[in-house]
């Protein structure tokens, strides 16, 4: 029985399942898919009611079996089938026709899942890129399609792909129309391929000429007013990867937005040079990218309180728009959409590619700071002065990438680093002579605004800020006094028995009023009056001089959140901390640990501040005037109007008869109330706050 029993099982080990024939299975699965073309005269059945989308994953799993099967690099039986029978460019035939409805969906996801999961190279082979180009190019440009959750799935399996081989990207942008090819359009493709292979990413005189009727429109610009720069390319009207993945970014689905956004950084994050460079040249990216931007800026609409601009904090591309902000003030909406989107400009600069990261860099400066900031800069109006101002500093805060930044730094000041003289003329750089100009603006508004801006601006962390608007008239000055021989020692002691007892009007920071002060380097000031030593009952302490200064602080202006505690300990704090801060922006610009050796200055030579101080300079000077002419004038203004409140008053007690009210009278009896009210909260506002009415 043991022995009948050990024979069988013997038997059932040796004998060996029948062999599952995988090609005439995948043919099956296929036929069964175009007989249905044939068969069905139904035309509204959704693709999910039929057995279509069952045949396709058939299909692909029997790739994916057939290459485990396989040594890796060796192309099976079906996937030979699937390249010479052209099954890719069928199906994306019967997506574009959408028939049966879904089916577009139904090919998305096979294309994805075939060039994601079977890890054979395809994007080479003729019949699977030029396929995967026309899908691309009908994809929807409508928000809110069915198929945006496809599209973004394929759009990735694709970036991941090239960032993988960055040469497919020959293959996957397309400057021609793939939908209606022309006969040449097997040879093109052709020798697309045997440039890649060559290892050359350049394309032929013919791409290039179609590429600059589809994909390339900037060059079509190059000729145009700046000022007229249309924030839409009429132009384009072909899609590829770079198109899809904008078109997607846009969509109200913020899941689908927020991985179009990846995907594109992933793109663009390419490591070679050549691909780089091809991206650039053969792709509407910079013109795509900046035109979205441009149109965001344009959506802002033109009433925004410049207040409620200023007062946004930081945007994150990456976080998802809080509906229930929308309607804390009117625009919200279309200010947190434009700065996420320059937020997005930002992060894609500063992970791209250089030769990518300059060529966005040019193009948004070109479009965005030139063709739209500038003009509204320039302008007479006094509102739209304080919106584009107010504009430009939410810009400023929001930008960091170190190109990006250079580019606006550009814009606003400029190149030059020569000294400026009082006879340069203001053509030299318009705009930055205007916007100095505005820092002492007969509105104290604008000014204010401006001053906010150039604030924000010397927050940067760049070099040539600080040198444009403070260091160029003053590198070579000779600011620091050398000892002569024999007096360091004597120097030393009266340092030590002077350093506590200075009188206040000999500061020697004011060196324009005592020309034989000197600074030592490195060194705490001395006094060089001949007075001598001051008298002990003069002493004064430094914390209280510290105090009285916090004490005409108002609590709005401090620095410090302990505000309670805002004393001399407090102070020192927040002096360190800034100066730490401010050493942790220079350490990049090399700086000399040591002053350099300068020539003598000649004290007899006209020095110039240089425009930006002198403007502040001159602002300082007429700060009290203004404040106090002010608020005089505010009085007299509401002196006036007691006399005209009075008959207001008698109507409204019931005082006169009700024939006898003139109810216009009335009317702007409460128009001048409301003004009253006004003038009293401006005069409490200017008595309290040093720096005058906003």
């Amino acid at each position: 029985m043991f022995s009948r029993l050990g024979a069988f099982l013997q038997q059932a080990v040796e004998t060996q399942e029948p062999s599952i024939d995988l090609l005439e299975a995948f043919t099956d699965h296929w036929k069964g898919l175009t007989h249905y073309y044939l068969e069905t005269t139904d035309e509204n059945t959704p693709v999910k009611e039929t057995d279509i989308p069952w045949r396709l994953k058939q299909m692909l799993d029997i790739l994916v079996y057939e290459e485990k099967q396989h040594p890796a690099g060796e192309t099976g039986p079906c996937l030979e089938y699937l390249l010479q029978h052209k099954i890719l460019e069928t199906l994306s035939t019967l997506g574009k026709a959408e028939y049966p409805p879904g089916m577009r969906q139904q090919v998305f996801l096979f294309f994805s899942r075939v060039l994601g999961q079977v890890q054979h190279p395809l994007l080479h082979y003729l019949n699977v890129h030029r396929p995967v180009q026309k899908l691309l190019q009908f994809g929807s440009n409508v928000l809110g399609s069915a198929t945006e959750k496809e599209e973004v799935q394929f759009a990735a399996v694709l970036c991941a792909k090239i960032k993988q081989d960055p040469a497919l990207l020959t293959y996957i942008l397309e400057g021609k129309n793939l939908l209606t090819v022309s006969p040449q359009g097997d040879a093109g493709s052709s020798q697309r391929e045997s440039l890649a292979t060559n290892g050359a990413l350049t394309a032929s005189p013919e791409h290039d000429r179609e590429c600059s009727m589809g994909d390339a429109p900037c060059a079509s610009l190059a000729g145009k007013p700046k000022n007229s720069v249309s924030s839409s390319s009429p132009l384009r009207k072909e899609n590829n990867l770079i198109t899809s993945l904008i078109n997607l970014c846009k969509s109200q689905k913020s899941r689908v937005a927020l991985k179009a956004q990846e995907n594109l950084l992933l793109l663009i994050s390419v490591a070679q040079q050549a691909a780089a460079t091809y991206l650039v040249q053969n792709s509407a990216l910079c013109c795509l990218v900046t035109d979205h931007l441009c149109d965001l800026y344009n959506a802002v609409p033109t009433s925004a309180d410049p207040a409620d601009i200023l007062s946004l904090e930081r945007v994150s591309w990456r976080l998802q728009n809080n509906s229930a902000d929308e309607a804390s003030f009117p625009g919200k909406g279309s200010l947190d959409a434009f700065f996420s989107w320059l937020d997005y400009c930002d992060h894609l600069v500063r992970g791209a590619h250089p030769v990518v990261a300059d060529a966005v860099t040019e193009t948004i400066g070109e479009k965005l700071f030139q063709g739209i900031l500038q003009p509204q800069l320039l302008q007479m109006s006094e509102l739209g002065i304080l919106t584009s101002t107010a504009m430009l500093t939410a810009v400023v805060r929001q930008i960091s990438a170190p190109a990006l930044l250079r580019e606006l730094v550009t814009f606003l000041l400029g190149t030059e680093r020569q000294p400026e003289a009082i006879t340069n003329s203001p053509q030299q750089h318009l705009l930055r002579f205007q916007l100095i100009e505005h820092c002492n603006h007969l509105s104290d508004e604008i000014s204010l605004a401006t001053l906010r801006l150039f604030e924000e601006l010397l927050r940067k962390p760049h070099e040539h800020i600080v040198y444009s608007l403070v260091l160029r008239n003053l590198e070579e000055r000779s600011y620091i006094l050398r000892s002569q021989p024999g007096q360091e020692e004597r120097s030393t002691h009266e340092q030590e028995h002077y350093e506590d007892t200075l009188e206040l009007e000999e500061d020697p920071y004011f060196t324009d009023e005592f020309p034989n002060t000197g600074f030592r380097a490195c060194k705490k000031p001395m006094p060089s009056s001949p007075r001598g030593p001051a008298r002990p009952n003069e002493k004064t302490d430094v914390n209280e001089i510290v105090l009285s200064f916090l004490g005409l602080v108002p609590d709005e202006a401090k620095t410090s959140s302990y505000l309670e505690e805002a004393g001399y300990d407090t102070y020192v704090h927040d002096a360190l901390r800034l100066f730490q801060e401010c050493s942790a922006n220079i350490s990049s610009w090399n700086w000399p640990q040591e002053p350099k050796p300068l020539e003598p200055c000649d004290p007899q030579a006209a020095f110039y501040e240089g425009h930006f101080l002198k403007v502040l300079f001159d602002r300082m000077t007429r700060i009290l005037d203004q404040v106090i002419g002010d608020l005089m004038q505010r009085i007299q203004r509401v002196s006036q109007f007691p006399a005209k409140l009075l008959l207001v008053r008698r109507q409204l007690m019931g005082l006169v008869p009700e024939e006898q009210i003139d109810h216009m009278t009335l009317f702007q009896g409460v128009v001048v109330l409301e003004e009253f009210c006004k003038e009293l909260a401006a005069i409490a506002f200017v008595k309290f706050t040093p720096e005058g009415p906003a």
